[in-house]
């Protein structure tokens, strides 16, 4: 379901009453593939509650290249919404996840391994209040980045 930050607190409140773990991630799925599939579903696993924060197309501009995202927000969020393993989509406009963190307080925190513990953004204060932080593994040969440059060749 794709959820406003506020109505997802107010859900928060009950999970938490419910014993139920909150997963968080975030990025931008531009391009969705195999990767993120993967990656979503092994975050699942990690709790009971899957939010997946989506950056904004305003702030993918402030640092991708200049001609994304390829794939406006409502889309993409709409498109990670059907995926699966996901439970909530969150739809963010500052240029990291640092407040929305924050704020939802979450139980993981997942990123991809590509990220070393210290790059992940809110992970000290995940730890801090008793979470854990955790890197999944990529999958190799995918990526948005990838995709697009096979298509630039397609000229």
């Amino acid at each position: 379901m794709v959820i406003s930050l506020r109505k997802f607190l107010l859900l928060r409140e009950e999970f938490n009453k419910k014993g139920k773990k909150v997963v968080f991630t975030n990025g931008c799925f531009d391009i969705i593939h195999l990767g993120h599939l993967r990656y979503l579903s092994r975050a699942k696993e990690l709790g009971d509650i899957l939010t997946v924060a989506v950056n904004t197309d305003s702030s993918i501009r402030k640092f991708k290249e200049r001609n994304r995202p390829i794939v406006g927000e409502k889309e993409r969020a709409g498109l990670v919404d059907g995926l699966k393993p996901v439970d909530y989509v969150i739809l963010f406009k500052e240029e990291t996840p640092k407040k929305i963190i924050e704020k939802i307080k979450p139980d993981v925190l997942v990123k991809g391994a590509d990220y070393k513990i210290n790059q992940i953004v809110g992970a000290d204060f995940v730890k801090s209040i008793g979470g854990d932080v955790k890197r999944i593994k990529m999958t190799p040969g995918v990526s948005t980045t990838e995709i697009i440059e096979k298509i630039k060749k397609l000229d």
